[in-house]
């Protein structure tokens, strides 16, 4: 018969199949298409679609500014510049780029994190460093006891 597309995915119409089935579902990545997620109705009229963009862009960089404010400050910097990128997301092609390399990233670096020799390295790691830091308190401490080190005399 013919195929339904919608926008990457192509459903083939199967009629022996049976009744109701659409046959299997064929894309060529697991991702969205990319492009504007406005209502139809904003992306009917030029002026409210670019009234849209300009209103998702300065929501999103409040959100980014916000984030970035919070990398000095208390709060969860990285998170929210993330939140900020996935309001322009919504709207704009070049941040949808920007979050699926990310979201690629950050996925690799967990999965080499949860390897089994890197995980031992790093615990390796981290046993030499909380050893050589209670080894320099130890000799602090033997050397000047509890003063605290701008009440040292030497």
């Amino acid at each position: 018969m013919g195929e339904w597309c919608f926008g990457m995915a192509a459903i083939p119409a199967n009629p022996g199949a049976g009744s109701g089935s659409l046959g299997q579902v064929e894309t060529e990545s697991k991702e969205r298409a990319l492009g504007s997620r406005a209502p139809q109705f904003v992306r009917s009229s030029r002026a409210l679609h670019l009234s849209w963009q300009v209103g998702i862009f300065l929501a999103g960089l409040a959100v980014v500014v916000a984030g970035v404010l919070m990398l000095v400050l208390p709060g969860p910097g990285w998170f929210v510049i993330f939140a900020g990128l996935a309001i322009w997301a919504t709207e704009f092609v070049w941040a949808q780029i920007v979050l699926r390399w990310t979201r690629r990233k950050v996925s690799e670096a967990a999965r080499r994190a949860l390897d089994p020799k890197v995980r031992r390295r790093n615990m390796l790691l981290t046993g030499v460093g909380v050893t050589v830091a209670a080894v320099l308190v130890g000799v602090y401490l033997y050397r000047y006891g509890l003063a605290m080190p701008w009440e040292v005399s030497y």
